[in-house]
């Protein structure tokens, strides 16, 4: 398996290298409906532990043709997003232009665009099909969508994952983010896109595993110190924090940490209710 990109430090897509051995940084020939597209190699072929079927199979390495195919229909785009943009203001109408597939072998320019509102958008069209002397579709995006397209860096200080790796959203909720003890202030937990950040996804079950077993907080524990009252928990670390009797705090692993079986069975039958089954 390989896996390149269409941009510079953008969404990754994995091929079956087929026979051929392509090093980082070589372009090579991506499969799709429109013919073969040119991609920087990211990963090179590589065996991985599972086996993984149902790959685009990689159709070549790119050559010089493909190259300069690829720079027209590169150029063909920046014009027409430029004379998108430009019309839409013009038209005065309330869309942003994010991103412009172009069709060389039928001479056709998907525009994406997102909007509050709906949009009448006819006279655009006409504007466009007149300007570039081309078929134009405009189609329009949501959120997330949007900042799947165009990219961006997340609060973490890294691409984007629908932009790199993400491939389908899941559902996220703000009961996640309350789950992981995370503030519930939409600054701190909103993602590139103004909505729930799709990672809150990842270590949710890992939160949720955990309290099933973990006592509560405010709960009377014995620990290897003494007893003590539970005043929170560490995840990751897989440990609970505990006040003893004379005040002081101390981090124990939650398997060294016992508390009371009643304790125990109520908070497992209360999380087990809200816990859907997977």
């Amino acid at each position: 398996m390989m896996a390149v990109s269409f941009e510079r430090h953008g969404r990754l897509y994995y091929l079956d290298p087929g026979g051929h051995s392509p090093q980082v940084g070589q372009l090579v020939l991506f499969p799709t409906s429109r013919g073969a597209e040119v991609a920087e190699t990211v990963w090179p072929p590589s065996y991985v532990s599972q086996e993984i079927g149902g790959l685009p199979v990689c159709a070549g390495l790119a050559t010089t043709e493909h190259v300069a195919r690829n720079e027209r229909n590169r150029k063909q785009r920046a014009r027409i997003l430029m004379a998108a943009r430009r019309l839409a203001r013009v038209n005065e109408l309330p869309l942003k232009i994010g991103a412009v597939d172009w069709d060389d072998s039928d001479e056709v320019a998907t525009i994406y665009f997102t909007s509050p509102t709906r949009v009448d958008f006819r006279r655009l069209v006409r504007d466009l099909a007149r300007t570039l002397a081309c078929r134009i579709e405009l189609r329009q995006l949501s959120a997330r969508d949007e900042a799947r397209v165009l990219g961006g860096i997340g609060p973490c200080g890294r691409d984007t994952c629908c932009s790199t790796f993400l491939k389908d959203f899941e559902p996220v909720s703000v009961r996640m983010a309350k789950d992981q003890d995370l503030p519930a202030n939409p600054m701190r937990i909103a993602g590139a896109c103004g909505r729930l950040m799709c990672c809150l996804k990842y270590e949710h079950p890992l939160y949720q595993d955990f309290k099933l077993t973990a006592p509560a907080v405010g709960e009377i524990v014995d620990t290897p110190d003494g007893p003590g009252r539970v005043v929170g928990h560490s995840v990751p670390a897989d440990a609970v924090y505990v006040r003893g009797a004379d005040g002081r705090r101390s981090v124990c692993p939650k398997a060294s940490v016992c508390g009371s079986r009643q304790a125990y069975e109520k908070s497992r039958e209360s999380l087990e209710g809200s816990h859907p089954p997977r």
